[in-house]
Parts: structure tokens; C-alpha cells; sequence
């Protein structure tokens, strides 16, 4: 047991990573540098993942972070391969096999923007920012699934946004893939469980170059207060699997996909769905199904209650 800094109660013995490889995507600035820093601080060896700048004859972005893990008495090497391909996730999960012999850990952070209003999207601009964002994180998933069955274990970590989850003016493409990343997130939970591989997302909220246009002045929002969420979701002690976490500013919360109790009516009609859509869409006594078969036994109960034959036993609208 320690103690913590301002000398308080006595915490559980901190959490490593001794052992565990991972890859960490977009990974040589802003966000991704800090899950990278942080999982290599806690004995994790890492595979920092960036693009190459073209224009720069210097080391990337990526080099650079894994020589400042290294100087930091860290274990890290650096992959320049954008994730826009299979060949590219191949490529750079074998680059982590060949230089650490396993997989343990995958974060699924590379992603750009590129916003316009949906009357000015282009079908060119919007696939892009899918393809880094969603494709990407399915060209690297892919073959890391594969090493993580065999093994028996796995931890990957999906960075989603609010801009999907929510919606944001002039993100249709961006808010698209974000949202489609939160679906695989959803699926591969399910798939993995057998496999102990947990598969998660996270819609982090900080101050980067990304989003630096998009904040206030006065919004000071360290990326170092996400990290500590992003990494303890793929630490092998979490339980969770395909969930939503929020992180932002030393917060830490759930999202979660919520269903109204709804309007129930054997013989509904258009008139019947105008009449009642308040209480369709009033989130009182809100349900949290955890599957779909979940939200079909909700849907077979409301349609037996109010079945010709129970129409005594219970009144439209009601289960």
C-alpha cells in the first residue's frame, strides 16, 4: 500500500504494465504521445505509431517520441506508417512481433479533421477522414485480433468522440467515423469476451493541435488528464468491455446508450405515434438495454401487455 501525495488515505499498489506490448496510433503529438509516455512510465514496451512528415528531413514524429520514452529509461520504437491500409496495419503490427514478440495492447488514436458544412462536404474529403479514422482502426484491429486469440488475452482501446456521440456543426465526416468506431467498439466487446480480449471506447476532451481551433482561450484542458483513463481501460485488472467513457480535465464518466420506456399500442397508427410521441421520447424511468436480444424481450413484453387478449390486464401505453 502507498500513501498518496497529500497524504491521505492509503491507495492499492500502483498498476503496471510490466511484460505487455503496445501499439499506440497518432501517437507522436497530442494525445497519443501521452497514453504512449504513460504506458511506457508503467513498464509497458511500446510501438509509437505516426506518419512521416513529408516536408521534414529530420526524425518524425514518432521517432522523437520513442527516443524521449527511451531517454526516460523507457522501452519504445518508432513506426513512420500511416494506418490508411491493410498492409499499413499489417505492417505495423508485425513490426511490434518481430521487435517485442507479442501483442498486448492496441489504441486505435490516429485521426485527423477535416471540416466543412454538409453542404460543402465533398464525397473526397468525407471518405478521407473515415478512412484514418474508422478504416484505420480496422486495418490495425484486424491482425492484432488475431495475435490477441491465440494468446488468450488482449486490450484495445477505440478514441471516439462527442462530435459522434452528440453531433458538432461541420463534422458530418469526422462525427461519422466516430461514431462507427463506437459500433466495432460495441461488436468486438461481444466477440472478445470468449477470447479475454476487452475492447472499449474513449471520447477524450483536451487541448491539442486538432482541437486547439475549436476551444476557447481560456479552456485549459492538459492531455495528461486523459491518459491515466485511456490506460487503465487497457489494463488487464479493468472489467469493462464494450463501453463508452468520457475524459476530460481530471473527469472521468460513462456513456451509455439509453432507450425511453416508449408508448406501447397493439393497433398503432401514424395518429397514435403523433399523439403519444411526447412520452415515446420522454427519458423518464429510461432503460439501458445491454444487447439487442435485450431490446427485443422489452419489445415482445410491451406487445404481450397490450395484445387484443390483455387489453384488460393492461390499458395502452402501459406494461
Amino acid at each position: 500500500m502507498t500513501t498518496d501525495a497529500a497524504g491521505g488515505a492509503a491507495r492499492a499498489d500502483p498498476l503496471r504494465y510490466d511484460g505487455r506490448v503496445a501499439v499506440v496510433t497518432g501517437a507522436g503529438s497530442g494525445l497519443g504521445r501521452e497514453y504512449a509516455r504513460l504506458l511506457a512510465s508503467r513498464g509497458a514496451r511500446v510501438l509509437v505509431s505516426n506518419r512521416a512528415v513529408e516536408t521534414s528531413s529530420g526524425p518524425s514524429p514518432a521517432e522523437l517520441v520513442a527516443a524521449q520514452i527511451r531517454g526516460a529509461g523507457g522501452d519504445a520504437i518508432a513506426d513512420n506508417h500511416c494506418v490508411e491500409s491493410a498492409s499499413a496495419g499489417q505492417a505495423i503490427v508485425d513490426h511490434a512481433l518481430s521487435a517485442f514478440g507479442r501483442l498486448d495492447i492496441l489504441i486505435n488514436n490516429a485521426g485527423g479533421v477535416a471540416d466543412k458544412s454538409f453542404r460543402n462536404m465533398t464525397a473526397e474529403t468525407f471518405e478521407h477522414v473515415i478512412d484514418v479514422h474508422l478504416l484505420g482502426a480496422f486495418y490495425l484491429a484486424s491482425p492484432a485480433w488475431a495475435v490477441m486469440r491465440d494468446q488468450g488475452y488482449g486490450r484495445i482501446l477505440n478514441v471516439t468522440s462527442a462530435a459522434g456521440l452528440l453531433g458538432n456543426f461541420g463534422q458530418s465526416n469526422y462525427g461519422a467515423a466516430k461514431m462507427g468506431l463506437v459500433g466495432l467498439t460495441k461488436v468486438l466487446g461481444v466477440e472478445g469476451r470468449k477470447h479475454n480480449i476487452h475492447v472499449n471506447a474513449l471520447a477524450p476532451m483536451a487541448r491539442t493541435k486538432m482541437t486547439d481551433s475549436l476551444l476557447d482561450e481560456g479552456v485549459h484542458l492538459d492531455p495528461g488528464q486523459v491518459a491515466p483513463v485511456a490506460c487503465y481501460l487497457v489494463h488487464e485488472s479493468c472489467p469493462a468491455t464494450g463501453e463508452i467513457y468520457s475524459a476530460g480535465g481530471g473527469r472521468v464518466a460513462r456513456y451509455f446508450i439509453g432507450l425511453t420506456r416508449g408508448y406501447y399500442q397493439h393497433d398503432l397508427d401514424i395518429e397514435s405515434v403523433r399523439d403519444h410521441f411526447d412520452r415515446a421520447s420522454s427519458a423518464d424511468g429510461y432503460l439501458e438495454p445491454g444487447a439487442p436480444e435485450e431490446e427485443m424481450a422489452i419489445i415482445v413484453r410491451a406487445a404481450e401487455a397490450t395484445s387484443p387478449c390483455a387489453a384488460q390486464r393492461a390499458p395502452a401505453g402501459q406494461l
